[in-house]
């Protein structure tokens, strides 16, 4: 054989190895698991090493990187809080409002603490002159607001100083009469022929005030002079420190709808695994790069705004689950970025958790107890690799999405860790693809190509 063929069978077998084993950091035990490398536990000190400038940079609200100083959550909070956040998914997905309901009277959370309804924030500018704003970005979101003076209605305490219209030059409001205005799904009555919004979320959370139009800057060479929000005058519920949000679903009047001409619809984030580092969004051309792999966006009559994916499988320890592709896809699969814990149809879910189970039982012994929505936790010990099955979520499209440690495990504390997958109600709610097995991965929204793709390694 010649040179280029020794080359070529080379490059295959290393190209085949990767393929196996670095995406996932793994290897084999002798406990017949794979060693996935864990991700490194948060500290109290921010690393921006992995940010490198890259688009908006992405901070967790509560950890060190976070302007919000001195509040911290526990792990049993965040999924408390989540279970709000699911709840009020399903009912926007299939318009039952009596379920949230139902949902806000049972949670306890701790007095006193204003959990964020996005966990995930981000800093832009509004008016002119700018004026910075610490806001939560939101993929099944469609309007972005934020606090307005006089407040008439009431607003929660926010880090940034609220947001003052008159002092903005290019700021002004919308009629009702206006073709804005009738775009608006939740749109309230009028006030002196001045349109008014109203978005309700979950927790009895909610922002009312008028539809506007402003300067908001992204960055010097991202500038959108009369960009379609809502300054709120009554804002109330779980927006935490937050000055408001960043609505980034597939609606007409959200972020991705009114930047199309600049950014053609497309943006990316990605989600660090640890509180203790960034992340980024970014926007247009530059979210799109290389080893990104697709799988098409699918519209649903039910939650137009809402960014629906086609999952068909899942496997552990590398075998498919006996699961048919029609459990995800009746009534529906959607990924968010505001849900922690991705929540499965209970038929899939139980598959899911019996495989688990039986391949973690070959080394660590089951702790009996649940720990609010998940069933399934170990006592891990302290080892820096401990070994558990690999799980990859797979996609239409030849799309394999293989989760690394943080999205297989949520750390309850430092030597127990539990399966990060929770159950549905029943089988007709929706699949949810949450944040956690999004961890890391570059996630691209390309909506004008009806794709979304995932990429490995794009930021820690």
């Amino acid at each position: 054989m010649g040179t280029y063929t020794y080359f070529f069978l080379a490059f295959l077998l290393f190209t085949l190895l990767c393929n196996f084993s670095v995406i996932l950091g793994a290897k084999a035990n002798n406990h017949g698991l794979l060693m996935v490398r864990p991700q490194p536990l948060p500290t109290e000190a921010c690393s921006s090493k992995e940010y490198k400038g890259r688009g908006l940079k992405i901070v967790d609200s509560y950890g060190p990187c976070s302007p919000f100083d001195g509040e911290r959550v526990t792990p049993i909070q965040i999924l408390q809080q989540d279970e709000y956040r699911v709840n009020w998914l399903q009912s926007q997905l299939t318009h039952n409002s009596s379920r949230l309901d139902d949902q806000d009277t049972t949670l306890p959370v701790r007095p006193g603490l204003s959990l964020n309804t996005g966990k995930y924030i981000v800093t832009i500018g509004f008016g002119t002159p700018k004026k910075d704003m610490h806001i939560a970005f939101d993929t099944s979101s469609y309007l972005t607001w934020i606090q307005c003076q006089p407040c008439a209605g009431g607003c929660y305490k926010q880090k940034d100083p609220i947001f003052k219209p008159t002092q903005s030059s290019s700021y002004h409001q919308l009629s009702c009469g206006s073709a804005e205005c009738s775009q608006l799904r939740l749109r309230t009555n009028c006030s002196s022929s001045t349109c008014l919004y109203r978005s309700k979320y979950p927790q009895h959370s909610q922002s009312i005030g008028f539809l506007s139009r402003d300067k908001l800057t992204l960055s010097s060479s991202s500038i959108f002079p009369n960009f379609l929000f809502g300054c709120g005058q009554q804002n109330s519920g779980s927006f935490g420190k937050t000055a408001g949000l960043l609505g980034l679903g597939r609606d007409p009047i959200s972020f991705v709808s009114q930047t199309a001409t600049k950014f053609g619809r497309v943006f990316s984030y990605c989600l660090p695994s640890s509180p203790s580092s960034p992340g980024y969004l970014t926007f247009g051309a530059d979210a799109i790069k290389s080893g990104i792999k697709f799988t098409p966006l699918l519209t649903k009559s039910r939650g137009p705004s809402f960014y629906f994916l086609n999952l068909i499988g899942i496997s552990v320890g590398g075998k498919a689950l006996p699961i048919p592709a029609s459990t995800f896809s009746l009534p529906g699969t959607i990924i968010d970025s505001g849900t922690v814990i991705s929540r499965l149809p209970p038929s899939a879910y139980h598959v899911l958790r019996s495989a688990f189970r039986q391949e973690m039982s070959k080394k660590y012994k089951l702790v009996t107890s649940p720990y609010s929505s998940l069933d399934t936790c170990y006592e891990l010990g302290r080892a820096e690799a401990p070994g558990v099955p690999p799980i990859v979520m797979h996609f239409k499209g030849d799309v394999d999405v293989n989760l690394n440690y943080s999205g297989i495990i949520y750390q309850k504390k430092k030597t127990v860790g539990c399966l990060a997958f929770a159950a549905n109600k029943n089988n007709f709610d929706f699949t949810i693809i949450g944040n956690r097995q999004q961890l890391t991965f570059d996630v691209v929204y390309d909506v004008a190509g009806g794709r979304l793709g995932f990429g490995p390694g794009g930021c820690r």
